[in-house]
């Protein structure tokens, strides 16, 4: 199997969801079905269906935060260290499109938010960004055209 890229801080919240599920959700929605239960007739009991479809997602869920995590390799940049650009970096770059800098950081495809400026390794900004070193040019074809970025700084932290 395929190993999961992952910083530790994304390793750390994906463990808080599957406990969260294990030892909250997931009692929970068992009480809700015995509630629901108790109402009688099951052919139609909203509530019972409503809380057997949750449940179902939830134990899907769980199935697979417990394989992600299984294959997860925790990648710690500040122990690697380097000049360029690798997953677990941040670096930040001058859109000359836009006119401005970005700061991104380079992630795991589980922990990625484009709104907090973390980029999937995935990504295809981030794999052009990958190896690439301050002052390097990378140029990019988008939905909405050609796009060129320099690379201002890279930091592992």
């Amino acid at each position: 199997m395929e190993k999961i890229h992952m910083t530790p801080e994304g390793f750390k919240k994906l463990e808080d969801e599957l406990k969260d599920l294990k030892f909250v959700e997931r009692p929970a929605v068992v009480n809700a079905i015995s509630e629901a239960r108790a109402h009688g007739d099951l052919s139609e009991n909203a509530e019972y269906h409503y809380a057997k479809d949750k449940q179902g997602f939830i134990e899907g869920r769980i199935r697979e935060l417990e394989a992600k995590l299984s294959r997860a390799e925790i990648i710690d940049i500040r122990k690697l260290g380097g000049t360029g650009v690798k997953f677990g970096s941040t670096v930040t770059v001058f859109d000359e499109s836009a006119d401005e800098e970005i700061t991104y950081k380079v992630v795991g495809v589980d922990e990625a938010d484009i709104k907090k400026k973390m980029l999937s390794i995935e990504a295809p900004l981030a794999k052009a960004l990958i190896g690439k070193n301050v002052g390097d040019e990378v140029k990019l074809e988008t939905p909405s055209g050609k796009k060129q970025y320099e690379i201002m700084k890279v930091e592992y932290i």
